[in-house]
C-alpha cells in the first residue's frame, strides 16, 4: 500500500528538493531556520486556508514535503507546535481577529509556541488541570499554577494554556484555552528539566499572575478546544518521522554488520522484526491519513511508534556489545559527559512511551472509546 503520486506531485517533489538543497546551509540557527522556511512559504501547508503567507497544497503534496524534508537531513523544527497544533485549532475555533493576529507570525516563522497542558500530579490526565485563571476588571485573565514537560518553553514566545476559569469546577468542566505571552518577567518562570542525555528541551513553567487576553473558543469551552487540538497532533508528520526511523534502523544494521553481531540469529531476528514493524507503521499511517472520526487511530499510532523506537534504542546497544557503554570522549568531572548517536538514541527513547500521552493513557483511550469498555474511575480535582 502506498500513495499514487501524480505527475504534478512529482514536479512538486522536484521543487521541494531544489529549494531544500539551496537553503540547508543556513539551517544551523533554529530560529533563523524557521524564518527561512517562512520566507519560502513552507509553513502551514496543511492549514487548508491561504492568505497568511503560507502555501496551500494537496494532501499528497504535504506528504511529499514531509518526506523530502526528512530525507534531506534538515534540522528538527522549533515551530512545529505553533504550525501543527495551534494553527489548525485557531482555524477551527478561533475568531477572525485571533486568526489575523496569530497565523501570519506562525507562517513567517517569527513567533514560536509551546503547549501548557500537563501538570504535576495529573500528567497525561488532562481533565486533572489545577492551574487557575481569574478574570480581571480589564477583561484579561491572571494565571497561577504550574505546567510540566513543556517542550521548547525556553525558546517560545507564546504558550497556549489550559486553565480552570470557573471556581469550584471539576474535571472537564470550567476550563478555558488561553493564549499567553511568555515574556512576562516575574510572572512566568521557565526551569529546564535535564534528561538522561544531558539536554533540556522539556521544562517546568510556573505562572504567578501571568496575564492572558485571548481566549480561544470562548470561556468555559476549553475542553472542547483541547480535544480538537489533540486530533491534530498526529498526521502527515508521522510519515516523515518514519523516514527518520528508517535512517536510524539503517545505521543500526550497518553497525551490526561491522561488529559481526549480525551473525547472531537472535540479533538478525530482531533486525528483521524492526524492519517489518516499521513497514506496518507506514501502512497504518497511510490507511488513516486524512480520515476523521477514528477515535483510536492517534492512540494506536503513538503505541506503535513509541515502543518501536524504544526497542530500536535497545537494539542499537546490543549490536555494539560492550563498547556501547563507553562514551566517544574521555570522561572528565569538570565537563559534561558526551554521548554518541546510538547512546543518545537509547537514552532519549526511554521517554518515547511517556511524553505525548503515556502508553497507559493511550491504551485507556482505545479501551474506552473504541472497545466500549467501562470507563476508568477518575478522582475529583
Amino acid at each position: 500500500m502506498d500513495f499514487a503520486f501524480s505527475a504534478e506531485d512529482e514536479v512538486f517533489r522536484g521543487e521541494v528538493r531544489e529549494w531544500l538543497g539551496g537553503h540547508l546551509s543556513g539551517a544551523g540557527d533554529r530560529r533563523g531556520w524557521e524564518k527561512t522556511l517562512g520566507q519560502g512559504g513552507w509553513i502551514g501547508l496543511g492549514w487548508g486556508e491561504a492568505g497568511y503567507g503560507n502555501r496551500t497544497v494537496s494532501l499528497t503534496q504535504q506528504v511529499v514535503w514531509a518526506e523530502e524534508y526528512a530525507r534531506s537531513g534538515a534540522p528538527p523544527r522549533s515551530g512545529h507546535i505553533g504550525e501543527n497544533l495551534l494553527a489548525p485549532t485557531l482555524i477551527a475555533h478561533g475568531s477572525q481577529e485571533q486568526k489575523a493576529r496569530f497565523l501570519p507570525p506562525i507562517a513567517a516563522g517569527e513567533e514560536l509556541w509551546c503547549q501548557g497542558y500537563s501538570e504535576p500530579g495529573a500528567g497525561s490526565d488532562l481533565a486533572g488541570v489545577r492551574t487557575k485563571a481569574e478574570l480581571g476588571g480589564d477583561g484579561s485573565y491572571r494565571i497561577s499554577g504550574q505546567k510540566i514537560w513543556t517542550s521548547l518553553a525556553h525558546e517560545a514566545d507564546w504558550c497556549f494554556v489550559l486553565a480552570r476559569t470557573e471556581p469550584g469546577s471539576t474535571r472537564h468542566r470550567g476550563l478555558s484555552f488561553l493564549l499567553v505571552p511568555m515574556d512576562q518577567p516575574g510572572r512566568i518562570e521557565v526551569r529546564p528539566i535535564r534528561q538522561l542525555t544531558g539536554t533540556g528541551d522539556f521544562n517546568e513553567v510556573f505562572f504567578d499572575g501571568a496575564r492572558a487576553e485571548h481566549v480561544v473558543g470562548g470561556a468555559g469551552n476549553g475542553w472542547t478546544v483541547a480535544m480538537s487540538l489533540l486530533g491534530f497532533e498526529r498526521g502527515v508528520s508521522t510519515l516523515a518521522q518514519q523516514i527518520g526511523f528508517a535512517a536510524e534502523l539503517g545505521r543500526v544494521v550497518q553497525a551490526a554488520v561491522k561488529s559481526g553481531t549480525v551473525a547472531d540469529p537472535v540479533v538478525r531476528e530482531r533486525l528483521v522484526r524492526q524492519w517489518a514493524e516499521l513497514r506496518a507503521m507506514r501502512w497504518n499511517a497511510l490507511r488513516t491519513l486524512g480520515r476523521s472520526g477514528d477515535a483510536g487511530a492517534p492512540s494506536v499510532a503513538k503505541l506503535l511508534w513509541g515502543g518501536w523506537h524504544q526497542r530500536l534504542g535497545e537494539l542499537a546497544m546490543q549490536v555494539r556489545g560492550a563498547v556501547a557503554g563507553v562514551g566517544p570522549q574521555d570522561w572528565s568531572p569538570s565537563a559534561p559527559y558526551e554521548l554518541d548517536a546510538f547512546q543518545h538514541l537509547f537514552l532519549f527513547s526511554r521517554a518515547d512511551t511517556i511524553y505525548g500521552g503515556s502508553d497507559q493513557v493511550q491504551r485507556t483511550i482505545v479501551a474506552e472509546r473504541v472497545l466500549g469498555l467501562p470507563r476508568e474511575p477518575k478522582g475529583v480535582v
